[in-house]
């Protein structure tokens, strides 16, 4: 016993700094196949950013957008909303396949399929000979379903197979080139990770600026079949990069389970504690088939799900892009620049931004023994958002105050082009949109990667749908109240707009903050359960059934990892990164055994 004691004294210190502080905790470096993974991810952005020929026809004004089917705006527009309907719902429907028949891999490529078939038809019924024969039309319409069927499944499956790709759990101890000796975290990878995949994928929108000049110098074929060789290029690294993807095996189908499980919580006031197996043997001397393991897991989704929840305002903010944002830039003085350019500076934000915050901010506070939680940086994402529409409602104001038109701009007629004309330049919008992409580098990488590591085994892609079919929830609610929004009361639109989003920001906050471990090192505290409220006791308090406290266990596994850390490696296979990686040693004077025990999701090892 004293051995034990000291071996676990040895193994604190050693994850302490010279300053007695405990090690910084970093990020792992990513292994090549979650780059490989990223990159489709970038192909499958830069096809599905194409351009839009349904409203305008093809014989139009050199002073209107290009276009081909001349549908106009009003049928345009419902199409556009169908197509985006489809995308978002579709997932949820065909995600428990993806998870319990087929598996993540087979999914992407039976997906990635219909994509293509899709961005095929669109590109062949573009085709001059297709207009003239009156194929455009039904063209379009098979497009948009094969693409939302494909495009909505092949975006939500992606979000967790990058994930899988990570396949390094341990922890290690490395010596920086800086002398600094830091400890690997997987949560802090599992967070580059997404943040990589929401920057890659920004990336990869920028072609909506080159499909614009290919519409107009080429026409649409054109457009379409650049996004066409985006997606078949997406396809081939994921087809002939398949024996170096990271694959999960497929256990069993838990969806009927879990289906009695719901069941069960329901009868019982939907108490998922109800539906354990010993709980119902003790209340009711009831046998079920079901898994205590499975009730937890499918507790955690829940919970997740909950969190989730409240995106669906987020979102309602974050389409004001796609209409009402645009119809402001046209409000004010453009000069020579198109009122939809303006929302291109949100992706070109993101992509500024991201780094700035992983390998800048991040850090920062890790020096400092800060780390943010998934909880914390959705709630900043959330701030950053109610900043972007007190600004929108601001902008707004600067409109509605300035000459000729004061606020009735829509209706001003060349009353605009005056010499009284004193509107605010379009380029103040910037900072709106330097705002929301902020927003969306705290909240939605967090909202994936909680999302992802809160869902039950079986259910990873099912919980991930669940996140898009929230986002089409706030996208169809932003187009419901889109009917109020009009001269000379947009002030206050935006102002409620920034109202309820700082009610949803304190309201989640207050509800979610304890789900969130200590922000002081990420790895060492335990996180309190969504579903099961305050059920778990302090980390330093629960033993299991190997006898060991949750605060020994880590204090083993740490130990497990960095025990030779006096015997520094300095041949080339330990050299990665610039750092000087501490190898682990097997131990043998370690009695419990550390891999039969079952330990509650959320306690650190």
């Amino acid at each position: 016993m004293d051995g034990d004691t000291e071996n676990q004294s040895s193994t604190s210190s050693s994850l302490k700094a010279a300053d007695d502080r405990p090690l910084r905790r970093v990020a792992e470096k990513l292994p090549w196949p979650v780059w490989l993974v990223a990159s489709i991810s970038f192909c499958e952005r830069a096809a599905f950013w194409g351009k839009n020929y349904m409203e305008h026809s093809r014989h139009h004004d050199k002073n209107q957008p290009p276009g081909a089917l001349g549908l106009g705006q009003v049928k345009a527009t419902r199409l556009y909303c169908l197509f985006f309907i489809l995308y978002f719902v579709s997932p949820i429907c065909i995600a428990p396949f993806s998870d319990n028949y087929v598996g993540q891999y087979t999914t992407l490529v039976l997906s990635g399929f219909l994509y293509v078939c899709g961005c095929t038809l669109l590109t062949v019924s573009s085709l001059p000979v297709s207009l003239d024969h009156g194929w455009g039309f039904l063209g379009l319409i098979l497009a948009i379903v094969l693409i939302g069927l494909g495009g909505g499944v092949f975006q939500v499956t992606i979000r967790s197979f990058i994930a899988t790709q990570h396949s390094n759990k341990r922890t290690q101890v490395k010596i920086l080139k800086s002398g600094e000796k830091v400890v690997t975290d997987e949560q802090l990878t599992v967070q580059r990770i997404y943040l990589v995949l929401f920057w890659i994928g920004n990336v990869g929108a920028l072609s909506a600026f080159a499909t614009v000049i290919l519409e107009k110098q080429c026409g649409f074929t054109a457009a379409y079949g650049f996004a066409l060789g985006c997606l078949g290029f997406a396809m081939l690294i994921l087809i002939l990069g398949k024996c170096w993807f990271v694959t999960v095996a497929r256990t069993e189908n838990v969806l009927l389970d879990a289906g009695k499980i719901l069941a069960c919580a329901a009868k019982n006031g939907f108490k998922m504690k109800c539906a354990d197996p010993d709980y119902q043997a003790h209340h009711n001397n009831k046998t079920v088939l079901w898994t205590t393991k499975l009730v937890d897991e499918l507790t955690r989704g829940l919970g997740a799900c909950r969190v989730l929840l409240a995106f669906i305002m987020f979102y309602v903010c974050f389409d004001q892009m796609q209409n009402n944002l645009i119809s402001q830039a046209g409000q004010m003085d453009m000069r020579s620049a198109p009122n939809d350019i303006l929302p291109g500076m949100n992706q070109v934000a993101c992509i500024l931004i991201s780094p700035l915050v992983e390998y800048g901010l991040y850090p920062l506070f890790a020096k400092q023994g800060t780390y943010l939680r998934a909880i914390t940086r959705i709630a900043i994402g959330f701030i950053f958002v109610v900043l972007s529409m007190l600004y929108a409602t601001g902008v707004q104001h600067m409109i509605y105050t300035s000459p000729p038109c004061y606020d009735h701009p829509t209706n001003c007629g060349d009353g605009q082009l005056g010499p009284e004309n004193a509107r605010p330049n379009v380029w103040i919008q910037t900072p709106l949109y330097f705002f929301i992409a902020t927003g969306e580098v705290f909240a939605m990488t967090a909202a994936m990667e909680y999302a992802e590591e809160h869902a039950p085994k079986d259910m990873k892609v099912l919980v991930q749908a669940v996140s898009m079919l929230l986002t089409g929830v706030g996208s169809v609610l932003a187009l419901a109240i889109a009917e109020v929004a009009h001269d000379p009361h947009l002030t206050y639109f935006y102002a409620s707009l920034a109202i309820a989003m700082a009610l949803t920001t304190v309201g989640f906050w207050w509800a979610f903050r304890k789900y969130d471990p200590s922000g002081h090192g990420p790895s060492s505290e335990t996180a309190t359960d969504p579903e099961k409220g305050d059920q778990r006791q302090d980390s330093t308090q629960q033993t299991h059934g190997s006898g060991l406290s949750v605060a020994t266990l880590d204090t083993t596994r740490d130990f497990v990892s960095t025990h030779s850390a006096q015997m520094i490696a300095t041949t080339p296979s330990s050299q990665e990164s610039g750092s000087t990686i501490v190898h682990n040693q097997k131990i043998t004077a370690i009695k419990p055994d550390l891999h039969s025990r079952t330990v509650e999701e959320g306690t650190p090892l």
